[in-house]
């Protein structure tokens, strides 16, 4: 093996020492300009000596063609979200909750960092070498995007001094606020439509199909968090992580540590007025960490969060804007959401074109109508919605329901007691679409790939018009759609195939039976096999524990419909899993008991607890009714509690409730 030229080694330690300096130290000592020649002169030197690049060369940032498509990584460990808070009092709940899990001797340290508000990316190294770059996608699964990864200048290709022989750190991908403005006056000039906010930028610049591109728009990697950590000097604290992300050569998100949550309290009003503004990039709030991992591992996790830390979010933004035009979504059930398209404004760090009105009883409360200025509101990642109407506009368009579908043109009918307007065309395309893609969701069928873009040129193909035409889709019929090539093809049908085993409760949700959800399925699918569901009667169903007289005319409207009755046949014919859900009944105590399950426990988390009484024979539901046989009630219990006491039903304490199972 040839020896690496010394000017080629010490080149490419001058570069890596110039980039430190200029994206993590903010402190650059030599210009763009002799930046660019000691580049080029490494480039020049691998040219000729083509055997001594390594990929951890400053001249492998950009490399490799164009990507036709992202391919799916799976997490080593899901990269959860956050619980948010808005206020003090709800801050100061939170930390009770901790105080209360941790063993009275012990006092928190709590770590206080700002909620970066960028794209999601965890970046795993195997000894020290940087070998895949993904975006957090659900949570579970990502998008492995390693070539744009590479062009970031302030991640490092090798982690400086020791380092985990795997590690995986995460943290947010953010375009600065000069950047950004720099890159949109090259857009205006170039005579292209600027680009909206710098959030949505640098989540669709790291998502570029070609790496040069990426390379251009000056992202920037902020560390914040870690998946894995195997090898190397173990670390106690979350401190003690970002001091050492630091020192192999990321930028780590900057901190301040409190032992108090008055401190923690008045920290989030001072950074919110001084420090905040002076920021490079976006912020929608602070994030607050215990410090100890000892601690963490006491507090857990809930089945969607950390319960050791907790995002604290400033209050809802608004912007008022002028509502140009209502159009009409159609969901899967046929329902029709009006949606408001306002004069684009921007809000809470996003802009935003498009408002939700809920339905039209929303639209008569506000008197809203087309052209008047409206009062917006947005908070965190809820979709935004029109608070009141700020100025009426002299002979603004009244807003009414419309006659028919706005996808098929079928007619809009309104049942009582509803406060929606529904498609009546069950073959409506709009609501054929969402029904399939709820059909593949992962609460449900969990047909992994089969999403928005593979639904829709099925459906507007014509080969799909039913949830049952998955089931015959051939490799050719899947090959003739855009950018899908022979391994594709075969995984989507090993997938289709897959999901036939799936138990009954994923199917009858699937279905997407009105009024149906996973919790009601569930408990419709322990009593019948899906044959017995689709002939049962209102008395019947009725009979089933939490099903009420509206619920069991749904199931039977539904499976009345001819084309349902044909949808069956065609699902029992593919083979799908059509048998009764059998629960173990190992306790007869609890047989036929439900338990409904609020507010915070502190010994275990809410999925657990159900769990539990499942495995004794008892039945979980998310509801209370006069048919409910127990309320767990934890910390904070809100109207499930009320609607409890109201009942008459019995309520336990969770030292009761584990008493009772105990027992």
């Amino acid at each position: 093996m040839k020896k690496t030229p010394p000017e080629i080694e010490r080149l490419r330690g001058e570069i890596r020492t110039h980039d430190r300096r200029y994206y993590l130290d903010d402190n650059p000592t030599i210009s763009d300009t002799e930046y660019d020649k000691l580049m080029k002169r490494l480039q020049e030197l691998e040219a000729a000596h083509p055997d001594a690049i390594t990929p951890d060369s400053p001249t492998q940032r950009v490399g490799g063609g164009v990507s036709k498509s992202f391919a799916s990584v799976k997490h080593a460990v899901p990269m959860l979200s956050l619980d948010n808070t808005y206020t003090e009092e709800d801050i100061r709940q939170w930390h009770e909750r901790v105080v209360k899990l941790l063993p009275k001797s012990e006092k928190p340290v709590f770590l206080v960092e700002p909620k970066v508000d960028g794209l999601s990316c965890a970046l795993t190294y195997k000894d020290g070498a940087l070998t895949r770059g993904a975006t957090r996608g659900d949570g579970e699964t990502g998008e492995d995007v390693t070539p744009n990864a590479r062009t970031l200048k302030n991640i490092p290709l090798r982690l400086e001094g020791p380092a985990p022989s795997i590690l995986e750190v995460r943290g947010e991908v953010v375009m600065y606020d000069a950047d950004f403005r720099k890159l949109n006056e090259g857009e205006v000039a170039a005579g292209r439509e600027p680009f909206v906010n710098p959030r949505n930028c640098a989540a669709g610049s790291l998502r570029q199909k070609d790496p040069k591109i990426t390379a251009t728009r000056h992202l920037r990697f902020i560390a914040h968090s870690f998946g894995v950590w195997q090898g190397g000097a173990n670390i106690e604290s979350h401190s003690e992580f970002l001091n050492a992300c630091a020192a192999m050569g990321f930028q780590a998100n900057k901190t301040e540590s409190f032992d108090s949550i008055d401190d923690v309290v008045a920290y989030y009003a001072r950074f919110r007025d001084k420090i905040m503004p002076k920021l490079p990039f976006g912020v929608d709030g602070l994030v607050v960490k215990v410090d100890s991992y000892a601690q963490q591992k006491i507090l857990g996790f809930t089945a969607k969060s950390p319960r050791w830390a907790v995002a604290f979010k400033y209050p809802a933004q608004q912007a008022s804007t002028e509502v140009e035009d209502v159009v009409f979504s159609v969901g899967r059930t046929g329902a029709i959401t009006p949606v408001a398209k306002v004069k684009p404004v921007f809000c809470a760090g996003v802009t935003i074109s498009s408002v939700t009105l809920h339905n039209f009883d929303e639209i008569a409360r506000l008197g809203l109508k087309i052209g008047d200025r409206v009062m917006i509101e947005r908070a965190g990642e809820v979709i935004p919605k029109v608070v009141n109407v700020v100025d009426s506009a002299k002979g603004g368009k009244e807003i009414k329901p419309p006659k028919s579908c706005p996808s098929c043109g079928a007619r809009v009918l309104k049942e009582d007691g509803f406060v929606a307007y529904y498609c009546d065309n069950p073959s409506c395309p709009a609501q054929l679409k969402r029904t399939l893609l709820h059909f593949a969701s992962r609460q449900a069928m969990d047909i992994r790939g089969f999403g928005e873009e593979t639904v829709d040129q099925l459906v507007d193909a014509g080969r799909v018009k039913s949830i049952g035409d998955i089931y015959s889709l051939t490799k050719d019929d899947l090959l003739k759609l855009e950018l899908w090539k022979d391994k594709k093809a075969e995984n989507m049908l090993e997938q289709i195939e897959e999901s036939k085993k799936r138990p009954l409760p994923k199917l009858v949700n699937a279905l997407g039976i009105r009024q149906v959800g996973e919790k009601m399925a569930e408990a419709l699918a322990e009593r019948y096999s899906l044959d017995e569901l689709a002939s049962a009667s209102l008395d019947d169903l009725q009979r089933t524990p939490d099903v009420g007289p509206i619920v069991a005319a749904s199931i039977t409207e539904y499976f009345s419909a001819p084309e349902v009755r044909s949808l069956i046949a065609k699902l029992k014919k593919a083979g799908l899993n059509f048998k009764k859900h059998a629960v173990s009944r190992a306790n007869s105590a609890f047989s036929g008991k439900s338990f409904v399950f609020t507010g915070e426990l502190s010994k275990m988390t809410r999925e657990e607890a159900g769990e539990k009484v499942k495995a004794l024979g008892a039945k979980t539901s998310g509801s209370v009714s006069a048919k409910t046989s127990y309320v767990v009630a934890g910390e904070a219990a809100g109207s499930k509690l009320k609607k409890a006491q109201e009942l008459g039903v019995t309520v336990l304490s969770e030292s009761e409730f584990l008493k009772l199972i105990g027992n």
